[in-house]
Order: structure tokens, then C-alpha cells, then sequence
């Protein structure tokens, strides 16, 4: 089915899914880090010190996700959306109002942009394209997956313009206002006539995709598999929230500045739409299986520019690369969830990738934050990261070999 026709044929949804993973850019890294250095100030907080607490708010997301995101399985859609649109409002406002007596309210606030923003609101999107569409899985997620995309490229500005115009207090307590007055009623709106269509999944469910049975999450934590896809299925959340979350200190160490850093992520938002388009393709024609070893290889590229030229234009160029490993991960990760463990938990078993997924973003703060602090270069810092890419591209051919194998079986 091609794109045009998939999306009039689907647009409701698809708009969906692509709204829940745009504003869920209120809990993304690349985001919260733009108003570090107020945090910082406010707080007297070092790098390393806002990196923790940072971190220690993104693992107690994580454990949440546990409990909050297989309900997705047993929850209509609706509902369980429409709560977390609502969180997410809610998490702004509180990162608005937060005193400065405790680091405990900005823990607070950061689990809440974490928990509801980067979490659950990635995680209907993904679970909602995945489960819904056995048919044009991949076009669903990759069109889905473009609110990533679209948001990366405008938000920053946006940041950075009500910080200059309004103060940070003022900029987050504008997008809370503004979700909590249209974010739910989008939502409620766009999943219109979701009772029939969760009723033809159910129907379907008990034909199951060829070579698939339906594992539950307990299952899938005895599967070889899994643990070795795991290291390259985090690694781009990983990677990114170390660079992105400390691009002050990159760009202060390059010699660039702010906004011409913030800038790339244009670039990166078009590079990420041109990996997730072109991933929803080949994975609805080949399959997520064949296609994951070539995932982080884009990235390597752009880490071993990053760490070892200083010249402005490395900006856009890490920026594109990087943006093809993440969109062809958005769309990519999902399916492959979908294609090695079925559909029926999809929920639970998404949300424990998740939860583990975001610890990855939780210690990449703390850690870089530390070696930072300790007088490790950033340029030292990147170049281990490809080793991590390297490492963690080795196992994905023999859990491809496995997973094939038992797929034919």
C-alpha cells in the first residue's frame, strides 16, 4: 500500500500516533536541557550534581513505567491517552511552579516531564501503531514516529525564544497552559470510532502473523534474543541523551554556540524523517529482523566526526547522521518488538523495553556528568560511545540467526 493512500485511508490514527510522540517532547532530554544552566544557577548544582538528580528521576520513571505501562493492554485506548495527556500538562505546570527550597521539587518535576512526557507518551504512540496495524506496521510506525521528528525540529527554538522573551519559569508555565486547554480534546477527538477498530483487532488477534506466537513479558525475559538485541536497542536513546543533555558543555568546549547548535536538530529532524519513512518501507517488505544490524552504523559516523573536528558545519553533519540511526530506530524497534513477540502483550512487553530504555537515559546524565566533572574531554567521551556501537552491532547477528531459526521452526 503506498504512503498517500495508507495515510487518507488511515488519517485519524495515524495523526494519533503521530500527536502522542510530538508532545511527548516536554519529557525529551533535548528539551529539558535547554534550561540547564538556569537550573543549575538556581540550584547551585554542578554538572555532575544536576545529572544525577536527573538521572535518579529518570530511573524512578522507569520503575513506574513497569506498573503504569502494561495497562495499556487492558485499558481503552481512550482512556489510558486521554490520562496521559493530561500528566503531561500537569508535569509542565509543576516544572513552572517548582520551588527552590528542595532539589526534591525539581526531582519531583523531572520525574514528572520523564514519566509522562518521554514515557508514557512514546509509548501509546509506539504500542497504539504497532498492535493497531498488521498490515503496513512499518508505514504506521514510521509515519507515527515523524512527531519525534517534528517536534525535535521545533520545539527547540521555541524553547529558546520564550527563555529570552518570558523567562524559564514563564516558558514552561505557557506550554502547560496551552496543553491543558487543547491536549486532551485532541486526543479524545482523534480516537474517534476507536471502539470498531479495537473490535477488529480482537477478532483478528486469534490469527496470529506467520511464525509469530504471542509471548508475555515473563517469556521474553528467558529468550536469548532479547538480551542480545537489548545493547543496540538502547544505544540511540543512550547516546543521545548524553550529547543532547550536556550541549552546553560540547558546544562550550568546540567553540560554538547555543543556538547554532540548536539549530541542527532541523537537520536532525529531516534525517530522522528520511530513516523513518525509508525504514517503514523496508521493514513492510523485508522485515525489522534483516534490517537492524545496520541501524547504529549512521551514528558511529557522526560520533567519530564530532569527537575529532571543530569546524561549525560537524554540527549539521553529526545532526544528519545521528537523525538516520533514530528514525530508522522509531520505526524500526517497534516492529521488531511486534514481528519476534507478538501483539497480545505488546503493552507490557514495550514497557519493560522502555523502563530499561529509559535507565540507559537515566545513567548517561550521571555519567558523563561525573567523567565531565572528573576532567575527562567530551571528545574522549564520544569515541567510547563508538566502541559501545560496535560492541553492541556484534550481537544482533546471531540473535537475527536465533530469531529466524525459530521463526521457520
Amino acid at each position: 500500500m503506498r504512503y498517500l493512500s495508507f495515510v487518507l485511508s488511515n488519517r485519524r490514527f495515524l495523526a494519533f500516533g503521530f500527536a502522542m510522540a510530538f508532545f511527548s517532547a516536554f519529557g525529551q532530554t533535548y528539551f529539558i536541557a535547554l534550561f540547564n544552566a538556569d537550573l543549575r544557577a538556581l540550584f547551585g548544582l554542578g554538572h555532575g550534581g544536576l545529572g544525577t538528580v536527573y538521572g535518579l528521576a529518570t530511573l524512578s520513571s522507569a520503575g513506574l513505567m513497569l506498573a503504569v505501562g502494561p495497562l495499556i493492554d487492558r485499558l481503552d485506548l481512550r482512556l489510558y491517552a486521554g490520562l496521559v495527556a493530561a500528566g503531561v500538562a500537569g508535569a509542565c505546570l509543576f516544572m513552572a511552579a517548582v520551588p527552590v527550597a528542595s532539589v526534591v521539587f525539581l526531582f519531583l518535576a523531572f520525574l514528572l516531564l520523564r514519566f509522562f512526557g518521554q514515557g508514557l507518551m512514546s509509548h501509546v504512540s509506539a504500542t497504539a501503531m504497532a498492535r493497531y496495524f498488521r498490515e503496513g506496521r512499518g508505514r504506521a510506525l514510521s509515519l507515527a514516529s515523524l512527531g519525534f521528528a517534528g517536534s525535535e525540529a521545533v520545539m527547540p527554538p521555541i524553547a529558546v525564544g520564550l527563555i529570552a522573551a518570558l523567562g524559564w519559569r514563564q516558558a514552561w508555565g505557557t506550554i502547560g497552559l496551552v496543553l491543558a486547554v487543547g491536549l486532551v480534546p485532541l486526543v479524545l477527538w482523534l480516537l474517534r470510532g476507536h471502539a470498531a477498530r479495537h473490535a477488529a483487532y480482537v477478532g483478528g488477534a486469534a490469527t496470529p502473523e506467520a511464525g509469530v506466537r504471542h509471548w508475555s513479558r515473563a517469556e521474553m525475559l528467558r529468550d536469548p534474543v532479547f538480551f542480545l538485541l537489548l545493547p543496540a536497542m538502547l544505544a540511540p536513546a543512550f547516546i543521545n541523551t548524553g550529547v543532547f543533555f550536556n550541549q552546553t558543555t560540547l558546544v562550550a568546549a568546540k567553540g560554538w554556540t547555543l543556538p547554532l547548535f540548536a539549530a541542527g536538530f532541523a537537520v536532525y529532524a529531516l534525517a530522522t524523517i528520511a530513516g523513518a519513512l525509508g525504514t517503514g518501507v523496508l521493514v513492510d517488505r523485508t522485515g525489522a529482523l534483516r534490517l537492524f544490524v545496520l541501524v547504529l552504523l549512521p551514528h558511529a559516523v557522526g560520533l567519530a566526526l564530532l569527537s575529532t573536528l571543530e569546524a561549525p558545519p560537524v554540527i549539521f553533519a553529526y545532526m544528519a547522521l545521528a537523525g538516520l540511526t533514530m528514525g530508522a530506530f522509531n520505526t524500526g524497534h517497534g516492529a521488531l518488538l511486534a514481528e519476534v513477540y507478538g501483539t497480545a502483550h505488546l503493552g507490557a512487553i514495550r514497557s519493560l523495553f522502555l523502563s530499561l530504555m529509559v535507565v540507559s537515559t537515566a545513567a548517561a546524565p550521571a555519567l558523563m556528568g561525573w567523567l565531565l566533572d572528573a576532567g575527562t574531554g567530551i571528545e574522549t567521551i564520544l569515541l567510547l560511545f563508538i566502541v559501545y556501537i560496535a560492541l553492541a552491532t556484534a550481537l544482533v547477528p546471531p540473535a537475527v540467526r536465533r530469531a529466524r531459526a525459530r521463526r521457520v521452526a
